[in-house]
């Protein structure tokens, strides 16, 4: 080992029951470096970050770990956190009703002698770590009344408490809005300056060339290659061909649009905020999709992009609506989710693990949840029938599970997705509204999701895609509409859009919104 490196795994091997999740996998850590690990879902970055951190503990993989210079055996993660590793998982581990400062030391209290806590002494040191994280927030604030981009930073405090040497973060930007994301990716440049190693798990390519000083590409359990991104020719296009083992110089699949008449048509749609009546979320909003056609949304967080779609999708949000909704041009009523599904309407969430399906159920349940009404025809499920079109969906959208009865729990992300997708798609929709269909997966899995979408629009459906990833918009749809403070603010047709455009028409104040709208 060499004297700059702070970690080496050498030959890692982890074996499930039937599955090989990591086999021979070697790692190299130089000390003060932020180093990215790459790979599509499943690939095993998690996986080998568990071993690392003690999760599966010592024993139950083959090889070794070299943590400065020295073989260490972790039984679990105390072990590991007390050699000054720490990893904070895209989930993150927050106790919502307890205070920052109670959230940082939970399980490392300040004491005041024997068993009593020093509130005092706990609450001025989580000032000082929440100063070191570039926070202002004061240390007794209950941790659910703050946004996620906060709570990631109070993650990190509560990782500086422990003395951290090397940093793990696990998708760490996934849900953050891009003030956020540069927000944490220059606390980490600042964190290295101070001597902190930082390994950073990510499917954002933008930001691993921004950010990463090397990175180490991981495929099918095992590792491809660790470039170094000051190196001519460490591009995004190379690390993608290292994770999907083929190029995609077309991220997005080809597509020659065949446009139809008009589907779908919102007029002057007005939406209040559900608690607070006298703020209007969506205002005045108006626009059209057709058969065979993608439109966008594009937005940023706090647009009201999802706000727009959950309430057209049943009245899923908000009070004191207003506005018309024509379909195929008669004008409908749309009053709850079960006659926005009647009239052909579907809508897939951002939040899938929250309300797009049910972890603990397994997938043949999750893809008839929406459709059950076709398989009961008399009230009594058939079930033969929803193993059969669940199966159907497994082959078409590729879903990688053993057997529709595999727990959706235990899919990766992308596979969640398209569950997801498998569920509205079984309601047979004319009008499929996606709502960040590929976030938080891997490129090779969103470009099948792109030639699901693909097929859907052959097929005559149209189709509208909320994203927050601009060059996605652009790769995919066929018009952009922009929405700023609940307003839209533009429609541009595809062959006329650039990222540049499409900001400008995001970003415009509030009362230039207001102006546009009207």
């Amino acid at each position: 080992m060499d004297h700059s490196d702070i970690l080496e795994m050498r030959s890692i091997t982890k074996t499930f029951p039937g599955v090989k999740a990591l086999q021979d996998v070697n790692l190299t850590v130089r000390r003060g470096e932020i180093h990215a690990i790459c790979g599509e879902n499943g690939a095993g970055k998690s996986t080998l970050m568990k071993v690392l951190s003690g999760v599966y503990p010592h024993g139950s993989y083959d090889g070794a770990i070299v943590f400065e210079g020295e073989e260490v055996e972790f039984g679990s993660i105390n072990d590991s956190e007390g050699r000054g590793i720490v990893i904070i998982h895209q989930e993150l581990a927050l106790v919502p009703y307890l205070s920052v400062a109670e959230n940082i030391f939970l399980g490392n209290e300040v004491r005041a002698g024997g068993p009593l806590i020093d509130w005092n002494k706990a609450n001025s040191e989580a000032a000082k770590l929440l100063a070191r994280v570039g926070l202002a927030e004061n240390p007794t604030t209950q941790v659910s009344h703050l946004g996620v981009g906060k709570q990631q930073l109070i993650e990190i405090a509560k990782a500086l408490s422990k003395q951290v040497k090397l940093l793990i973060l696990d998708e760490p930007t996934a849900a953050l809005n891009d003030t956020d994301s540069e927000h944490l990716l220059g606390l980490l440049r600042h964190l290295k300056e101070q001597g902190i190693t930082s390994i950073i798990i990510s499917h954002k390519l933008n930001e691993i060339a921004e950010i990463a000083d090397r990175t180490t590409i991981i495929r099918d359990g095992r590792t491809i290659e660790t470039m170094d991104m000051s190196e001519p020719g460490s591009t995004q296009d190379r690390i993608i061909r290292g994770m999907v083992g083929r190029d995609l110089e077309h991220r997005y699949p080809e597509r020659t649009p065949a446009i139809g008449d008009e589907v779908l048509r919102v007029e002057d749609w007005t939406v209040h905020h559900p608690t607070q009546s006298d703020r209007v979320v969506i205002d005045g909003a108006s626009f059209t999709v057709r058969a065979g056609e993608v439109v966008g949304i594009a937005g940023l967080m706090g647009a009201g992009r999802t706000e727009l779609a959950m309430s057209i999708f049943g009245r899923s949000y908000g009070r004191g609506i207003s506005g018309r909704i024509y379909k195929n041009g008669q004008e409908i009523t749309v009053r709850d989710v079960d006659s926005a599904i009647s009239h052909g309407l579907a809508y897939a969430t951002e939040d899938r693990k929250r309300y797009g399906l049910n972890l603990i159920e397994d997938i043949r349940r999750n893809v008839s949840a929406a459709g059950l009404r076709r398989l009961a025809p008399r009230g009594w499920v058939n079930g033969n029938e929803e193993i059969k079109v669940a199966e159907e969906y497994r082959a078409s959208l590729n879903i990688k599970a053993p057997t529709v009865m595999a727990l959706t729990g235990k899919l990766s992300g992308g596979n969640q997705q398209k569950v997801v997708l498998a569920k509205w798609l079984y309601t047979e929709p004319d009008v499929l509204i996606l709502d960040e269909p590929t976030r938080g997966i891997d490129v090779g899995a969103k470009y099948e999701i792109y030639t699901i979408i693909n097929r859907m629009v052959a097929a005559g459906k149209a189709v509208v895609v909320i994203s927050s990833e601009l060059p996605e918009l652009l790769g995919i749809c066929d018009r952009i509409y922009t929405l700023a403070f609940g307003r839209i603010t533009g429609e541009v047709p595809v062959a006329q859009a650039t990222q540049e455009r499409l900001m400008e028409l995001m970003t415009i104040e509030r009362e230039t919104a207001k102006d546009l709208a009207s």
